[in-house]
């Protein structure tokens, strides 16, 4: 540097001390957009989800004015088409193309679990409402992948399992598709039941994107059982339960499901094939809690659907994240800081109408209904709570240090009583 150049710099940065001007960090990081990567499958067997995960999320941060703690909040959004590769190369972009503050999102669990292995080594906040791998809050737990409004597979069967045995169901089947999420399903469904003293009779695995169910009905048909358990989600969740009807099991064998089997964005598009199925979940769209109806008509109004369980999660995993931006007064520029006072947050004012907060894990814990499809005044099918489990963990009533020693659930491992 010359000796006017020091003399015009040094100048400079005397005049804005003076001016009490220099050195203000958070009037910098006002003037800097929050960047969020938001990824969801928009192609593929669950895009009709994906949308739905842009839709929430999207319609809250419209609501806030497209800000958080007066700092302007800028989306970027990937499609992940629901492949893991897919997935990782949108993560690595989002963050070291765009440079985002955080990432969210993906649907399916193979996805997030790609994604939540490439966060572990740059430390990158992961928030995800709707990806439920077990493991990824118990045994492989990763500080920085967090579920704001989110919840692990086999927490949300457990409570419909222990309903089932309380309606006599001594002999079930189970049918899932056949990929993590689906076998930590059924395994919190199967593990509460047989322990129960129930039977699980058999279980049947399809490939994701089955056009034809035929053959896994045609079994089911002719087991001696009480009802059956279905994970299904997308497309194969509408085609399985018209081939159900079709088959002349409805009214014949009771049907029960997985939240994802019964959501909004499955059957919005159904007439009675879904009529009267069972299924479990801490969100219920036809639930009269104020807060709950007022979110509902909202989203109505604003996409001409009734909200999903996709649409929901993001809206309300971005209020939570919100809350925190706000208590920080918009730095989240300390990573380590920013996590931690998620996790010592709480999630308020949402639509669930009811405090959340995390366990020691790093898992939410809910109040659980279980749920009914039935028409609504207006003619439309949604889920109306029947009964409430209160406070439903991930670890549901066992011990956590002991429930950690058992081997995490999978295809062969489904926590089954002999």
């Amino acid at each position: 540097m010359d000796r006017r150049q020091f003399l015009k710099t040094t100048g400079l940065t005397v005049a804005a001390s003076a001016a009490g001007t220099f050195a203000a960090p958070q009037i910098l990081r006002a003037a800097e957009p929050i960047r969020i990567g938001l990824m969801a499958p928009l192609s593929g067997v669950v895009a009709a989800g994906g949308r739905e995960i842009v839709e929430g999320f999207n319609m809250y941060w419209e609501e806030r004015g497209k800000k958080a703690a007066g700092r302007a909040v800028e989306v970027i959004v990937e499609d992940d088409a629901g492949n893991p590769d897919t997935a990782l190369q949108k993560a690595r972009r989002l963050v070291e193309q765009a440079k985002v503050d955080f990432l969210f999102g993906n649907l399916l669990a193979n996805t997030g679990l790609a994604v939540a292995s490439y966060v572990k080594g740059n430390g990158v906040p992961y928030f995800i409402p709707v990806i439920a791998a077990d493991d990824l809050t118990q045994r492989n737990r990763i500080k920085n992948v967090i579920r704001v409004a989110g919840y692990t597979a086999s927490q949300m069967p457990r409570p419909l399992a222990d309903w089932a045995l309380k309606q006599g169901y001594k002999r079930i089947a189970t049918i899932s598709q056949d990929y993590t999420f689906g076998h930590e399903q059924c395994a919190g469904f199967a593990q509460v039941f047989t322990e129960g003293g129930g039977q699980i009779v058999a279980q049947l695995w399809n490939p994701l994107n089955t056009a034809d169910f035929s053959p896994y009905i045609g079994q089911l048909g002719d087991l001696k059982i009480d009802a059956v358990f279905a994970m299904e989600l997308g497309a194969d969740a509408s085609r399985f339960m018209k081939q159900y009807s079709d088959f002349g099991l409805k009214g014949r064998i009771p049907l029960l499901g997985a939240q994802n089997f019964t959501d909004q964005s499955v059957i919005r598009t159904l007439g009675e094939e879904c009529d009267g199925i069972i299924s479990s979940a801490h969100f219920a769209e036809g639930s009269d809690n104020p807060e709950t109806q007022k979110f509902v008509k909202a989203y109505s109004a604003k996409y001409g659907k009734m909200p999903s369980l996709y649409g929901f999660s993001h809206y309300s995993g971005a209020m939570w994240v919100d809350q925190v931006i706000e208590q920080l007064k918009g730095d989240i520029s300390n990573r380590d800081v920013f996590i931690d006072a998620v996790l010592k947050s709480q999630l308020t004012n949402s639509p669930l109408g009811r405090p959340v907060r995390f366990d020691d894990y790093g898992n939410p814990i809910y109040d659980v209904y279980i749920r009914k499809v039935v028409k609504n005044k207006d003619g439309k099918y949604w889920n109306v709570p029947i009964e409430t489990y209160p406070a439903v963990s991930q670890f549901w009533t066992y011990k956590p240090e002991d429930y950690l020693k058992n081997p995490p659930f999978s295809r062969d491992n489904q926590g089954i009583k002999k």
